[in-house]
């Protein structure tokens, strides 16, 4: 029999009750469905607003859908997706830790002795290129190397999945690049299940096995789903030249597109 999906997202529907009236709703999703296979990386892109973001906290559990089902590896999902490690988009050290204590500290929670931890959290900084700098506060560290002692942070701890909210959108091209490299390599060195939220296109299809296209919202749902079929290892920059990586973007964005406009032309009425 076929393995279970790491993460199986069945017909979810989230709709929020405004506190201040509860007549008024809002639906975000509405009968999604989305299955990441073990040690697959799928990416989902839409428009800003559309409900990528609140997929990713029902994937972790941190929110409970208003309908449908979530699994891990065939189990339902209660309360902390415990068997999954989530990058924020925002900065999620603490500023009074230094980054081998930001990464060490998941560890510590789980009763790790502190010599382990001490060990484990530093190979974590060396293997994403920070080894050396465990003494280093966050106001002390660029974007960038916050951004990779909070990947050291997540991997630490071994996650069977990896939730990635939109982690390198603040950085600039060439350190986003850089970060983007270094998480396929560490991800092909283990093939851990990956579901990656994002806005970049470009970064969707350079990093994927598989991408999924949402609608804008409200009440966002799925409208295409597209096998990226470019070979790995890959190098984020080189294969946005190749012509099957151009075919793709088109292929995408041309369903992506229409979304992307609605979702403006709401923003533009909301404001």
């Amino acid at each position: 029999m076929a393995s279970p999906p790491a993460l199986d997202l069945s017909a979810i529907t989230c709709t929020f009750v405004d506190r201040h009236n509860r007549a008024q709703r809002y639906t975000a999703v509405r009968d999604v469905t989305l299955a990441i296979a073990p040690g697959e990386f799928v990416s989902v892109v839409g428009p800003t607003g559309c409900g990528k973001s609140t997929l990713l906290n029902v994937g972790a559990g941190l929110l409970e859908p208003s309908s449908g089902c979530v699994r891990v590896f065939g189990e339902p999902l209660t309360g902390i997706n415990r068997r999954a490690g989530y990058m924020f988009q925002s900065e999620a050290l603490m500023p009074w830790r230094t980054a081998l204590a930001n990464v060490t500290a998941g560890l510590q929670f789980r009763g790790v002795p502190a010599e382990e931890a001490r060990r484990q959290g530093e190979d974590w900084l060396r293997r994403v290129g920070l080894g050396g700098f465990g003494d280093r506060y966050p106001h002390q560290m660029s974007g960038g190397m916050r951004k990779r002692a909070a990947l050291a942070q997540t991997l630490v701890l071994d996650p069977d999945i990896i939730l990635m909210d939109e982690p390198f959108s603040a950085l600039d091209i060439q350190t986003r690049q850089l970060m983007e490299n270094e998480v396929l390599e560490l991800w092909a060195a283990k093939r851990k299940a990956v579901l990656f939220i994002t806005h970049d296109l470009d970064e969707a299809i350079a990093m994927s096995d598989r991408v999924v296209v949402l609608s804008a919202g409200p009440a966002a749902h799925p409208i295409g789903e597209f096998a990226i079929d470019l070979p790995r290892p890959r190098d984020v920059a080189e294969v946005r030249v190749l012509p099957r990586f151009i075919e793709l973007h088109k292929a995408i964005w041309d369903v992506l597109r229409e979304e992307v406009l609605k979702g403006y032309a709401q923003q533009k009425v909301a404001a």
